[in-house]
This record gives C-alpha cells, structure tokens and sequence, in this order.
C-alpha cells in the first residue's frame, strides 16, 4: 500500500508539472504578440528559482519535523535530503509542484511590465508566501488544521495565495501605457494567440485532476474512492463554471462567445471546488462552479471599473473564486475521517466549522498581501519593479530574449540603440527620442 501510495502522489505530482506548460500558454496567448516569449520564460523561471527555494527552505517550513515544529511554522528538513525515509522525497516533489503554481498565478498579472530581474527575485522570495500558509493548513500541527478547517487541494495556500500576490502586484506595478485611455475606459488589447489560450486552459483542464485527485495523498485503503469523487466533482465544477461563462457572454456581449470569459468561467469553476473535491457530491460541484465563475466573472468587471491591469484575471479567476470555495466548503462538506473533522452547514454542521473557514480566508489573505508588499518593495528599491517606457514599447521579447518579430520593431529597437551610443561620451546630452525621468524611465516615446 505503501508504494502504491507513492506511485500516485509522484504521478500526480507529475501531472501538476503540466499546468506551467498550460499557465505559460493561456499568459502568452493573451498577451500581445511582443512579450509572449518571455511569458514562457518567467514560467520558467517559477520552476528553477522557485523550485530552489522550496528545496532550501520551504519545505523546512512547511512540513519540517523538528522539535522546533509549531502552529505557525515548520523547522526542519532544510535543502530537503533523507538517507531512510524516502517518503519525505515523494511528499517534497509534490509540495513543490503546489508552490511553484502559485508563484505562476501572479506572473499573469505582472505581464508585459515586469523587470526580469525583479520577477527572478519574486519567484525565489515569493516562497514564503506559500510555505506558511501551507503549514498551517495541512501539518499536523498548523492552527487551522487543528481547528478544523478544511482544504483538500489548496484553495486557500495556492489559489488565495497567488490570487492576493496578483492583485498587490498589479496595483504597484500600475496599468500598461496603452491599458486604460484618458476617461478610464479598457481598450482592447489584440491577443497574440487565442487558440493558445484555450490549448493552455486544455492543459489546466488536465493538470487540475492531478491536482484534487492527488491531494488523496494515495490509493490504498478507502483513498481511492476519494480520488474517484475528486475527479468527477472536479469536472462537474468546470462543466458548472463553463455554462456560466457561455451563458454570461453571449448575453451580455451580443452573442457572442468571448474567449477569456469562457476560460476565466472554468478556470473559476475549478478553482473554487478546489478545496472540497474529495467530501461533496457532484451536482454540489455544479452549483458550486457555477456561482465560482460567477464571481470570478463579476471581479474581472470590477477590476475594469477599478482600472487595475490584470491582464489574465489572476485576482479574480484565482482569489475571489477561492473564497467562495472555500465558504462553500463550510456549506457543503461532508464530515469524513480523512479530511474533515465537521459536516458543513447545510448538512446539519455548526455556524462554527463556517466561521473556521472565513477565519482561514483572512488570515491566508492578509499574510500573502502583507508579505507581496513587502518583498515587492523591496525588490523594487533593488532592481526597479517595472521595465522602462521605452522597453515596454517594443517588448520583452527583444529587449530581454533578442527577438525580433518585425522590421518596424528592429528599426525602433536600432534608433533607440543608436541615441544611447551617440550619448555615451556625454552623460548631459538629451535623447532626441524621449524625455527621460531622474529613475530613467522614458516618461515620453515620440517613436512612431
């Protein structure tokens, strides 16, 4: 039992490993064409440094069995090793398959005006952001573990994590020049590929079953009957998110079927039966995804409203989705030795497992706001947040990756090369190109 118990958090784990591959395509589907390049790169980058901080650290944090272990924090198992226990390994691999998605949630509302250099130090530090959460929720000794609170596959340590770290960030790092015109309205930015984004939302789709069914943790015993009910509830929550997002817009958008609705009104209906696939029935899972997409449909609108640029509806699609899942957790579950001490509300549970719940959401929701804003701040005395104006104009993907997609933009890439050699041998003459603020930044691009 024990192997095969194994076997299936590594498989699964492995599966998870997809969803980066599905996050970097839906990213760089739905950003202009200039930057979808170096979408994937941070993906990327989600991977190798933050994968190297998980190994050295948050998995200490997390889930470390010192004496040292509390309610708030793990210690132990730092740069992650075992001589004996090598289910340590199998547990490790699929924690950081966990941490490294919720890195990627943000990288979405970072797009197109990111640093590089300052993401690189994100996805390390960003970490923390995870690995406490994720202590207090599932370690035997976490404090909402102890009070009950349940989530099976982390709606709150990854969707709310990365969620609320996407809106901190899309705030600091304000709009894209050509986001919002002067009245505040959103103008609609051409994506660089939609077949891209729903190939991408297929292998989110696909990923998300290793995600709530491996969080069984094993097949041996009554866990695979668990596994069986998180697949099917997990599909029943898309199927329930997709017909709102059909419904959604075609009556709100003259007929028509807009792509980021349909995906942000699945994506809504995973997120939010994140927490409770393994302990409800499916036509639960149906009306949950449903309301999910609902609410992650309506903070997309309130974002525009608000002119914050997100440019995939990370906050939404991910943190408001999981606050509802996880309420709907305290609604609907139902009370199993594996995973939940409690029945939900309406199956005859107590106003306090509810109240647990919403206590979870505030406390995973102000540590990652308070954390984001604090490493952001920091990284951006260090390296500055926010590419220049000029390096927004023509794109990450030539000034950082050297790739060059049109003569229009080799021309203006050239000029801009040739101003700054022309000024090099005197610091005080101006560029003919740009005004340019005390930080550097081009405030003013004439280039047409």
């Amino acid at each position: 039992d024990y192997f095969d118990d194994a076997t299936w958090i590594l498989t699964s784990a492995f599966i998870i490993f997809t969803m980066q591959s599905g996050f970097g395509l839906l990213e760089a589907g739905i950003v202009s064409r200039k930057n979808e390049t170096n979408i994937m790169v941070k993906n990327a980058i989600d991977v190798i440094y933050g994968g190297l901080a998980y190994w050295i650290f948050g998995f200490a944090i997390s889930f470390g069995n010192s004496e040292l272990n509390n309610r708030f924090m793990g210690w132990g198992n730092f740069f992650v090793d075992s001589d004996d226990d090598f289910g340590i390994f199998a547990k490790y691999f699929f924690q950081l398959s966990f941490a490294t998605t919720a890195t990627t949630i943000v990288s979405g509302a970072m797009a197109e005006r990111v640093n590089i250099n300052a993401y690189i130090a994100f996805s390390f530090v960003n970490t923390l952001s995870y690995a406490f959460p994720a202590h207090w929720m599932w370690d035997d000794k976490g404090f909402l573990k102890e009070m009950g609170v349940v989530d099976v596959a982390g709606c709150g340590p990854v969707h709310l994590v990365g969620g609320i770290a996407a809106i901190v960030a899309a705030i600091m790092l304000k709009p894209r020049k050509n986001k919002f015109d002067e009245h505040g309205k959103p103008r609609d930015i051409e994506m660089a590929s939609p077949t891209n984004v729903l190939l991408g939302t297929f292998m989110l789709w696909w990923g998300w079953l290793g995600f709530n069914c491996g969080s069984t943790f094993g097949i041996s015993g009554i866990k695979w009957k668990l596994a069986s009910r998180s697949a099917v509830v997990t599909i029943n929550g898309s199927i329930g998110g997709g017909i709102f997002g059909m419904a959604y817009s075609c009556i709100f958008h003259k007929r028509k079927l807009l792509i980021n609705i349909l995906v942000t009104g699945l994506l809504g209906g995973l997120v939010s039966v994140t927490a409770i696939c393994a302990v409800c029935r499916p036509w639960e899972a149906l009306v949950i995804g449903f309301i999910g997409a609902a609410v992650a449909i309506g903070g997309m609108v309130m974002e525009d409203r608000l002119c914050i640029d997100d440019p995939v509806g990370a906050f939404p699609t991910h943190a408001l989705a999981s606050v509802w899942g996880l309420i709907a957790t305290g609604l609907f579950c139902e009370r199993t030795e594996e995973f939940a001490k409690y029945s939900g509300l309406l199956k005859g549970g107590t106003w306090k497992f509810l109240g647990n719940q919403i206590l979870a959401i505030v406390s995973i929701a102000l540590w990652s706001a308070i954390t984001t804003c604090i490493q952001l701040y920091i990284i951006d005395k260090i390296f500055g947040l926010r590419m220049t104006d000029a390096e927004e104009e023509i794109g990450a993907d030539y000034y950082v990756h050297n790739i060059l997609y049109s003569e229009e933009t080799k021309s203006i890439t050239l000029t801009e090369n040739e101003n700054e050699n022309d000024s090099s041998d005197d610091t005080d003459q101006e560029i003919p190109s740009a005004n340019v603020d005390d930080r550097g930044y081009y405030t003013e691009n004439k280039h047409t």
